[in-house]
């Protein structure tokens, strides 16, 4: 029996606003899927997320390949990702942390999942954290060269800032930034020793409604929407970023446009187990204020996360607020043609170019 693994956390990344200069580092792409460590001892398969959760009941095909690889024993640090017609879906993943097994069954059939791996931090029974990274890579490179498997994939790496700038400019659907790690690092599970850059983006939005804040009857949050292609007004996320000294006379203001049904489109959701009834009601607006707000990622036409509030718009013709100055998703396969053209020049290792058989 091989000798369990000591790290039982990722090592995590500091944002910041560009990406470092010199030769000491590594830059990789940063995926958008779950980050997880692959484990396998023999038999014993496991998926666990960078939070500690176990993951594996919701890939199962996952575990089904790892499982048929040539290593018998090894940790893999990576990003569960699925891909959906010719774009990686983040929504897909989500959908896949349902309760219900057999629904689970039917989704990883139908939309399978793969690993995109970029570290290798154990294999036999010879732990690799204490080793650079550059041992590692060359480590993980040999583990994929021995281990080739459908939905099995090796994340570009590259130590060409030029080329990593041109990840970030990309960066937007597939991609969630860049990532950069310094050559000489040892592994430091639970430890924020990277640098992640994102890019951020601005959009002029609709505010459709709000929210009061749970304990005060102050704006605790606008929400946001779009004009979509039929005209009508969707939902698209949320801004709570205002200044406290503002939300007063804020609140005032908003009260006095309440008027149904403000979306007209896709509205916000409904209470569920995740959400109580306080928390997700919300007051429809007449849709006369626009606002700028600044995001990093947009998935199934929603902003993933909460957005930075800029500044009030009243130039902007509400009616102009439409899906159309979204940042489009970076496909697959455009991917592999920036990695195509990316590894003729000096410095980038070569990505696997194994997909899942989809």
């Amino acid at each position: 029996m091989a000798r369990k693994a000591t790290h039982g956390s990722t090592m995590e990344a500091l944002l910041a606003a560009e990406l470092p200069a010199g030769d000491d580092w590594q830059f990789e792409p940063k995926w958008d899927g779950f980050r997880c460590l692959a484990r396998r001892d023999g038999a014993e398969v496991t998926l666990t997320s960078k939070s500690g959760k176990p993951l594996a009941r919701y890939f199962p095909e996952v575990i089904e390949m790892l499982a048929g690889l040539e290593a018998k024993r090894f940790v893999l640090d990576g990003e569960l990702i699925i891909l959906v017609g010719d774009v990686l879906s983040f929504d897909a993943l989500q959908q896949r942390l349902h309760p219900a097994e057999s629904r689970i069954r039917k989704l990883a059939k139908e939309t399978p999942a793969g690993v995109m791996a970029f570290d290798l931090l154990e294999l036999d029974d010879t732990p690799l954290t204490a080793e650079s990274l550059r041992e590692r890579r060359k480590a993980l490179e040999r583990f994929f060269a021995k281990n080739a498997a459908p939905g099995l994939h090796l994340s570009p790496a590259t130590i060409d800032r030029k080329i990593a700038l041109g990840w970030l400019e990309r960066s937007g659907g597939a991609l969630d930034g860049v990532i950069a790690k310094r050559l000489d690092l040892d592994y430091r599970p639970g430890e924020r020793a990277m640098i992640k850059v994102k890019q951020q983006r601005t959009a002029d939005c609709v505010v459709g409604g709000f929210r009061y804040a749970e304990k005060k009857r102050e704006v605790g949050s606008l929400l946001l929407g779009l004009y979509n292609d039929e005209g009508l007004l969707d939902h698209v996320g949320f801004t709570s970023a205002l200044a406290a000294a503002d939300r007063p006379a804020l609140t005032k203001k908003l009260e006095k446009l309440i008027e149904p049904p403000g979306f007209t489109g896709n509205a916000p959701g409904s209470p569920s187990r995740w959400n109580n009834e306080r928390s997700t009601q919300w007051h429809p607006l007449k849709p006369v204020l626009v606002v700028e707000v600044r995001y990093d990622q947009v998935t199934g036409r929603r902003f993933r996360h909460g957005t930075g509030f800029l500044r009030w718009r009243p130039d902007k013709d509400p009616k102009r607020c439409a899906f159309d100055q979204l940042a489009p998703e970076l496909r697959p396969s455009e991917l592999e043609e920036l990695f195509s053209a990316s590894r003729s020049r000096r410095g980038t290792r070569r990505p696997s170019e194994r997909r899942s058989e989809r």
